[in-house]
């Protein structure tokens, strides 16, 4: 085939699952703790995984505890999570051995640039969409992608990336978010929703007829690209398929207004972790992924500049400061969440925090020089082994993998199939299970 051929936007991978694949994104929710353990295709509690991120890091030696161990001393930033010192694991000298500064902070959650995925068979894909393949079905919705902000260029998280190297655009609004979670269409709406549904599988049909036609024309590298369009076509059709099954079941009644829109980042934040919570509580997603944007606006935590100017700090007052002010926040929200989650009784009598990993971090070790290596890493939850400042060798040759860490998780999710996750050299079962 020539390039002609291969560009032309039927086969174009972006644009078919852009297009086509607007339910992708989106998971749903229920109600309170009696609703999870009330739904009928619960048999046990399950396990969770929601991963925060945001484009700029943490401020290192206020991030980092000063020593590796017990949790006993906590760092100016972890202060706010001085309740769940037993119940979190602080990471140093993690990363993925890539560099590029903000072009490379999206592969925080795979540890593969997109430019380069085409050189790994599952490409890019990200550790929450790697877990939300388990159990495909089973819930409304496969996972949740979520953004605080609407955001573009070098400072999107660009957190959640698909098997074939599709990057899945976030839910930057609150309000479509909790409708599409809570809000039940009326018959109306739900047959006209079936017609676009099909309307969807009749494309997509098309479009295979048409691939494989010039199956035959194809050489041995182009029909390798074909094969990638079919499988992003399998997959679109799954996901359609799920949504069709759950389009006449009821949505989930909660105990929570529609947000408000246009709201301030600091009552955004809280709000999408409220959202997050009560779509794990009521299984109606069991992954999770969440960036807070760079260029967010920081007027309403009284001040006044940009939160990437003040990331280059070179360790000045005038910058550092405000800067830590940004950083805090985001880190009293996250322990608010984890009490959140603490406080959430499940069926086993153990708690949504024992049974949901919740992984916070950055793809940017220090912004300020645009250095990509000792990424910012907390794991709290899931029911691993906690308390610990895990501080892992720092000389090259010793180096262990983000991944690793990324590879123990999905075992502790239930991905017992993966063996070393991306760019993994082993596992961390041996620190944390």
């Amino acid at each position: 085939m020539n390039t002609q051929t291969i560009d032309r936007p039927t086969l174009n991978r972006r644009t078919l699952l852009r297009g086509a694949g607007l339910t992708l994104t989106l998971p749903l929710l229920q109600r309170d703790a009696d609703l999870f353990a009330a739904a009928p295709s619960v048999k046990k509690t399950p396990m969770r995984m929601v991963c925060v991120a945001n484009p700029l890091g943490f401020v290192g030696d206020r991030f980092f505890p000063e020593k590796a161990g017990q949790l006993d001393k906590l760092s100016p930033l972890l202060q706010p999570m001085s309740a769940f010192k037993s119940q979190f694991s602080v990471f140093s000298n993690l990363d993925h051995g890539v560099s590029g500064g903000h072009q490379a902070v999206h592969s925080f959650l795979s540890g593969i640039r997109d430019n380069e995925s085409a050189n790994w068979e599952s490409r890019n894909i990200t550790v929450d969409q790697r877990a939300a393949e388990q159990g495909l079905g089973e819930t409304r919705f496969a996972s949740i992608v979520a953004s605080v902000g609407a955001n573009s260029g070098e400072l999107e998280c660009r957190t959640s990336w698909t098997r074939t190297g599709v990057n899945i655009p976030p839910m930057t609004e609150l309000r479509p978010l909790f409708d599409a979670l809570f809000v039940t269409r009326n018959a109306k709406e739900r047959a006209k929703q079936r017609v676009a549904l099909k309307k969807h599988s009749s494309v997509l049909d098309a479009i295979r007829v048409e691939a494989r036609s010039l199956e035959q024309q194809l050489g041995k590298v182009d029909r390798e690209k074909l094969d990638e369009y079919l499988t992003s076509i399998r997959s679109v059709e799954t996901r359609l398929g799920i949504s069709q099954q759950w389009l006449d079941k009821p949505k989930p009644k909660v105990g929570m207004n529609a947000p408000e829109a246009n709201q301030a980042f600091t009552r955004r934040l809280p709000l999408f972790y409220d959202l997050i919570r009560l779509a794990l509580l009521t299984d109606s997603t069991r992954v999770a992924a969440l960036s807070i944007p760079g260029n967010l606006p920081v007027s309403d935590l009284g001040l006044s500049g940009n939160y990437h100017a003040f990331s280059h700090h070179g360790k000045t007052d005038r910058l550092l400061k405000p800067l830590l002010t940004i950083e805090r926040f985001q880190m009293e929200q996250l322990a608010r969440f984890l009490g959140s989650l603490r406080e959430t009784a499940q069926p086993d009598g153990k708690s949504l925090l024992d049974h949901t990993m919740v992984l916070a971090g950055s793809g940017m070790g220090n912004a300020s020089s645009h250095s990509n290596k000792n990424l910012p890493v907390l794991l709290a939850g899931g029911g691993f082994k906690h308390g610990q400042h895990h501080s892992m060798p720092d000389e090259s040759h010793r180096r262990v993998p983000l991944s690793n860490l990324f590879t123990t998780m999905l075992h502790q999710f239930g991905d017992h199939e993966t063996d070393k996750f991306n760019k993994a050299t082993g596992n961390m079962d041996e620190v944390l299970v």
